[in-house]
């Protein structure tokens, strides 16, 4: 079997795989072989796993049985180094953390291992997870496989990279604020922020108010097969909702028609942002493409965006504070723009910390009502494609500001592929659904696929050279 089998999607996989026309040790060679040609441009993973080719032989065993173990089974997923494998050290990108072998799988780990999936390497993240884009003291740069001089986003960079150039068809990501969606964004990539706790998620540290787990792929139907898998439960996460077993696959065909959905559609979400042209007009093209299939569709902002911004600075910074605090030793050697998060953090007050909580109740409670005026709403992911390596941005001085209300209200939300930018770098949209709306929200991503398409990743090239890009770890 050649490369070109790392350019398939898990679905068309696993069709493969049960007509024996391929076998998981081929895809994982194939994945392997490529990863170690392209990863050092880069700089998507930090660690790959010594059992990979074991794991594909046994599932290939099963298939060859005829008793695999799920449309899962064989196929490689990557897994952000915030989540801990079994077997492998789990540094959260940073060089405070030491190179201990974690001793049991995270949850969506097990639940993919008990699939079948094969979790093969830990992808790239700036320090602890803390900002959107993707570089640290440990690992280094990671590129955008569009064009190496810009970011692939944060703060799952790595996982998108790694999606984007067939490393591997799915990758597990986190996102606290948009660290699925942006990277998701600038790379062209699906990337898909579940409900809050649809998702069992431990342990969850001190972003755990905030955080979600959730699926990166090159199509919709991928990322609704994994969120069928890693939503089981899990006792370890105490925020996880009550299990029910929704089949996302099947969800994709017995949604409702659009003829009847209610969308509204916000280029701006009301904030006093300048949003790059290129932007506007696709959140524009995505939602005249609903109201051509007769969705009812209408210009309006969410209530209170601005106000969810300025409360996720404040619990944001609160959560670095803690982080550092619970720090044993390191500090010194973490990024500079966490340090400063974390100074930030130690002036806020416990009434400033409560007032910020409450708050967010207020305004959850405002946007539910909104929801019931509306199934979904079409807005930008970020003001503008994938920004350049140099910059502010890589200062940790950018803000989510599009993305951060959903993780403070806990609404799902997806990112996705629209169409190629003047300068050939990807350009997508936002969906977000009302609360535990997540089959709605892959159901409308399906649809808007199924109209656009999938970013050309075939154009992307099979060589590439970059300058180095990988710290010393210590």
């Amino acid at each position: 079997m050649t490369d070109d089998l790392c350019d398939l999607t898990a679905r068309e996989l696993v069709t493969l795989y049960g007509a024996r026309r391929a076998s998981p040790v081929d895809v994982m060679k194939a994945v392997l072989e490529r990863t170690e040609r392209l990863d050092p441009a880069v700089n998507a993973f930090c660690q790959l796993a010594d059992d990979a080719l074991d794991l594909a032989r046994a599932s290939e065993s099963r298939w060859q049985r005829g008793a695999p173990l799920g449309p899962l089974d064989g196929i490689p997923v990557s897994i952000k180094d915030n989540i801990s494998i079994a077997g492998l050290p789990t540094r959260f990108g940073s060089l405070a953390t030491t190179p201990d072998i974690a001793s049991s799988d995270s949850p969506c780990v097990a639940r993919l291992r008990e699939a079948g999936a094969i979790c093969f390497g830990k992808t790239t993240l700036p320090d602890f997870a803390h900002k959107i884009v993707t570089d640290s003291p440990l690992t280094g740069v990671t590129r955008n496989p569009w064009d190496l001089s810009r970011t692939p986003g944060g703060s799952s960079g790595g996982a998108a990279a790694a999606v984007a150039l067939g490393l591997g068809p799915i990758a597990i990501g986190t996102d606290g604020g948009g660290s699925i969606r942006i990277p998701a964004a600038f790379t062209g990539t699906f990337g898909f922020k579940p409900s809050f706790g649809r998702v069992p998620h431990a342990p969850r540290g001190p972003f755990g108010m905030l955080s979600h787990a959730g699926p990166m792929t090159r199509c919709v139907e991928d990322a609704a097969q994994t969120l069928s898998v890693i939503s089981r439960p899990d006792s370890r996460d105490w925020y996880a909702l009550p299990f029910d077993g929704a089949d996302y696959v099947r969800g994709l065909s017995c949604q409702p028609v659009p003829r009847g959905v209610r969308i509204a559609y916000s280029p701006t979400l009301g904030l006093p942002l300048t949003v790059e042209p290129e932007i506007h007009e696709a959140v524009i093209r995505a939602t005249t493409t609903f109201g051509g299939l007769g969705a009812y569709v209408a210009a309006s902002d969410p209530p209170g965006v601005a106000h969810c911004n300025a409360i996720h600075t404040t619990l944001w910074r609160a959560c670095c504070r803690q982080l550092t605090d619970d720090l044993s030793s390191g500090r010194a050697t973490l990024d500079p723009s966490l340090q400063a998060y974390a100074d930030a953090g130690n002036v806020i007050s416990r009434e400033a910390l409560l007032g910020a909580l409450i708050k967010r109740g207020e305004l959850g409670a405002a946007v539910n009502a909104f929801f019931e005026q509306y199934d979904l709403v079409i807005c930008p992911v970020y003001p503008g494609v994938a920004l350049p390596l140099a910059g502010p941005e890589s200062n940790g001085e950018l803000f989510p500001h599009f993305t951060a209300w959903c993780n403070q209200l806990g609404l799902p939300a997806a990112s996705l592929y629209v169409g190629m930018s003047a300068t050939r770098v990807p350009v997508s949209i936002q969906i977000v659904g009302g609360r535990h709306a997540d089959a709605l929200v892959l159901w409308a991503s399906h649809v808007l696929e199924l109209a656009f398409g999938r970013a050309p990743f075939g154009e992307l090239p099979r060589t590439l050279s970059a300058p180095e890009t990988r710290a010393t770890a210590v």
